[in-house]
């Protein structure tokens, strides 16, 4: 960033601050100026090309090793900025109090400059109050993120302090230049404000951090179209029309869909109420968290529209985790993203064009990533849009044209197109379970059709423990001896239903409809208890192409309503079914190969252990296999369909890990696999570059690299062969490759498996390439909290954004209906013998 954007920013005649020009000499001082503006914030300053890199630190720094602090980055500052301690005038930009809060000199670890540009700077501070390692990190913005985010992280070293300890923000608060607190820089100056804002109470808990806030607050009565009138008291909002595709054209932007409860803020004279799309007051669901950051938006009267929602720790709306959180208690993770302005200040913004909307309420909001979020949007295609939200999971987008007034209700200048099917449904009857006696096992659904109620099927999976015994709860309540739908159901579809009063209303994830308008592989997602079940009407969009049909599975699986992973939900058969959903493309991993199993009777939270050995009562689809080497030794087991993989399924086989050869040729391994196992210090931008270093290793030797993430801590880069190398030259392969990128870079790499050595470390793990071990085989689930799976990328999607365990068994079907090729599309097509005595290459300067 230049210097022009900090002057264009601000009135020098106004405003005390240094104008500032480009330094010629190069230093290394660093700087951190506590700043009360919209919300205190703390600007961390580096002295990089004569300028201050600056960041503003929502919450200030930590001392903490592992305490990752939101840093946004905003515009280079002169160096003169350095020494600035005073009152920026209200109604400036950045307007409030700023403190000295410490100042000394940093030394990178490392190139600097190719740092800065990676997006991974390590350093160490020497100041009056901040010393040792630190590193900042930037991560991967959302699609239509304007602001640059990056995360300030302290290193484990001497100066590092453990989460009991002080504060080192609140132990020393005081300026180092002056000693004075903010309150006695304030009281120096006298500040002007523009537009009144709501004072805090100072029972009030401070409000999250911010970064320094655009300049004064429009002024609707100077905007052409603004219609004054009184603030109406409820709107009916506008709703999208779903389309199979996204539509493209200058006249549409395009907004991630949110996954979460649609609102409108009402704020009149500091007080806020958050109304559902139906006029239901909510205000008191959510806690005081977000009613208060309304509050302190700096506009008198507004109606706000937007979506709460919950974001998980992939960045991604969760509307189970919302549920769960609601459920719970708890309100710390609300975020309410507003994407549309409808009211201002004595005026009526509804006869607005949308992009005039937007704009203006964009300058409200500040932009620090806190309780209130502005919803950007793209102007790029819309199919383009969707399928980089597909691709990383998410539920859709909504496209909205851009010279539009705001309508109620569902016209065609708003349209939503998703990446999975999605709606909601009508409760009319539920299933015990067969493993609790206070919970649902399945719940049966319908859908009104000309005001009649219609059934359409079961969903048994997606609810966890307590939700699935609160539903039991709350539909016992609703039982009735009549039967609420009026179509015919089947034998099997009628057996052990209670049926209940069709009040409650359910949002339901599934893959596709049936033939027959039944839903496939439907998966639970939470009440909607902001719409009504006469409302629930059958959404569907006209398809693009036909679904692919689904294989078809004949295990009969036993209590299928077991949960395997009790916080999100994950039943035996909703195991099932995402993994016939997976099949096609994991079957070549995994068939007539000897497999390693992880097995959790009990589901994640109960005993497991590890069987490669077939057992008693082995499931009859489930093939034995001897090993030649050794006959006399217990059979291993392997799988030869998808029956076999159901045969897994029922014997709570939660990880499957396949040897690195077929049971038809085992001497000779066909796969590669290196796994690249983080340190618990280790950023994953680390992770992410050292991948790219093992591919050009692999490539170097002829090789054709593909890379998975694990489900767990790092990352799998896989390599096909033609089945000619044995065993010990592959391992010598794979350690020779290892070692020497230990070797060339002693301070990221090690090889060796000691935990000791690898602190701050990656471990390039080559042992899964000797005979007998394995590696968690793609699209497998892992046994861990999050039901993350090993998924296949494209090296073009190895990004910041998708972590190690991004993908889900409740996210990842979204992902496939949305692929149009496999990530790892001409696998075994790319096989290539390895060369002998080859090994793997060393850097070359």
């Amino acid at each position: 960033m230049a210097l022009e954007t900090y002057r264009r920013k601000r009135n020098f005649k106004s405003t005390s601050e240094p104008e500032g020009k480009l330094a010629s000499a190069e230093g290394k001082a660093f700087v951190v100026q506590k700043h009360d503006a919209t919300r205190l914030h703390y600007d961390f300053r580096l002295e990089m090309d004569g300028v201050l890199k600056s960041w503003a630190v929502t919450k200030g720094p930590s001392l903490v090793p592992g305490d990752k602090r939101l840093a946004v980055h905003v515009e280079d500052h002169p160096l003169e900025y350095g020494d600035f301690e005073g009152t920026i005038p209200k109604g400036e930009y950045g307007g409030g109090t700023v403190v000295l809060w410490d100042r000394g000199s940093w030394s990178p670890i490392g190139d600097a400059h190719k740092g800065y540009a990676k997006g991974h700077l390590e350093f160490e501070l020497t100041g009056e109050k901040l010393t040792g390692r630190w590193h900042l990190v930037r991560m991967h913005g959302k699609p239509g993120e304007k602001r640059e985010n990056w995360l300030l992280i302290k290193g484990d070293d001497e100066f590092a302090r453990g989460e009991t300890d002080a504060d080192i923000l609140e132990e020393r608060p005081e300026s180092v230049k002056t000693g004075r607190g903010l309150e006695e820089v304030a009281a120096n100056a006298s500040a002007k404000r523009t537009r009144p804002r709501k004072p805090k109470k100072s029972s009030e808990e401070p409000a999250p951090a911010a970064p320094e806030a655009e300049a004064a607050a429009p002024d609707p009565a100077d905007i052409k179209g603004a219609r004054k009138a009184p603030m109406p008291d409820v709107v009916e909002p506008m709703l999208a029309t779903l389309v199979s595709s996204a539509p493209t054209g200058e006249k549409w932007l395009h907004e991630i869909k949110f996954d979460g409860y649609r609102l409108l803020a009402h704020v009149e004279a500091g007080r806020v109420k958050l109304l559902t799309r139906s006029g239901l007051d909510w205000t008191r669901k959510f806690g005081k968290g977000v009613p208060s950051a309304l509050q302190d938006l700096p506009m008198g009267s507004a109606i706000v529209d937007g979506e709460l929602v919950v974001e998980t720790d992939s960045g991604a709306s969760d509307f189970s985790a919302l549920q769960a959180d609601l459920s719970a208690g708890r309100t710390d993770r609300f975020v309410f993203y507003v994407f549309d302005l409808l009211y201002l200040d004595g005026f009526d913004l509804r006869g607005l064009l949308l992009i005039e909307r937007k704009s203006l309420l964009e300058k409200l909001v500040p932009r620090d990533n806190g309780v209130i979020r502005f919803s950007g949007h793209l102007d790029e295609s819309g199919a383009m849009v969707l399928q980089h939200a597909c691709r990383l999971s998410l539920e859709g987008i909504v496209s909205k044209q851009r010279d539009a007034p705001y309508r109620p209700g569902r016209g065609k200048t708003w349209v939503k197109s998703k990446c999975s099917a999605r709606q909601e449904f009508v409760i009319g009857g539920y299933v015990p379970s067969t493993v609790s006696r206070a919970a649902v096992g399945s719940l049966a659904l319908g859908i009104y059709e000309d005001g009649k109620l219609q059934h359409v099927g079961r969903v048994g999976t997606g609810f966890g423990a307590g939700v699935a015994e609160l539903l039991q709860t709350r539909l016992e309540r609703l039982r009735t001896d009549e039967k609420p739908f009026e179509n015919a159901m089947t034998a099997d579809e009628r057996r052990g239903v209670r049926y209940v009063r069709p009040e409650l209303v359910a949002e339901v994830e599934f893959r596709a409809w049936t033939a027959d308008g039944h839903l496939r592989h439907a998966s639970f997602r939470g009440l909607r208890e902001d719409k009504a079940a006469q409302e629930i009407t059958r959404e569907v969009a006209k398809a693009s192409a036909p679904a692919p049909k689904p294989p078809r599975r004949t295990v009969k699986l036993t209590h299928p309503d077991r949960l395997y992973w009790p916080e999100e939900g994950i039943t035996k058969e909703g195991l099932a079914d995402f993994y016939a959903d997976v099949w096609r493309l994991m079957a070549p991993y995994v068939v007539g190969r000897p497999l390693a199993l992880l097995r959790c009777p009990s589901g994640i939270e109960g005993e497991r252990f590890f069987q490669k050995h077939a057992w008693k009562g082995l499931n009859p689809n489930i093939a034995i296999v001897t090993d030649p080497k050794d006959p006399e030794e217990e059979p291993l087991v392997s799988i030869n369909d998808l029956d076999g993989l159901m045969g897994l399924v029922q014997s709570a086989a939660l990880e499957i890990h396949p040897w690195g050869s077929t049971v038809a040729d085992w001497e000779r391994p066909d796969i590669i696999t290196l796994d690249l196992d983080p340190g618990d210090d280790v950023p994953w931008q680390a992770v992410l570059d050292a991948a790219q270093e093992v591919r050009q290793r692999l490539a170097d030797a002829g090789l054709n690299p593909f890379v998975k993430t694990s489900g767990g801590k790092g990352l799998h880069v896989v390599a096909p062969l033609k089945p000619s190398a044995e065993w010990p030259e592959v391992k010598a392969f794979t350690k020779s490759l290892a070692e020497a990128m230990a070797s060339d870079s002693p301070e990221r790499f090690v090889a060796t498996i000691t935990k000791s050595k690898r602190r701050g470390k990656i471990l390039v793990d080559y042992l899964r390439n000797q005979r007998g071990s394995t590696a968690v085989a793609p699209y497998s689930t892992r046994a861990r909290p999050g039901a993350a799976v090993s998924t296949p990328v494209t090296w073009e999607e190895l990004e910041p954004a998708i972590g190690p365990a991004y993908f889900t068994v409740a996210n990842l079907p979204a992902r496939l209906a949305a692929m149009t090729a496999d990530p790892w599309d001409g696998f075994r097509a790319a096989a290539v013998p390895l060369a002998s005595g080859r090994k793997g290459r060393r850097k070359t300067a």
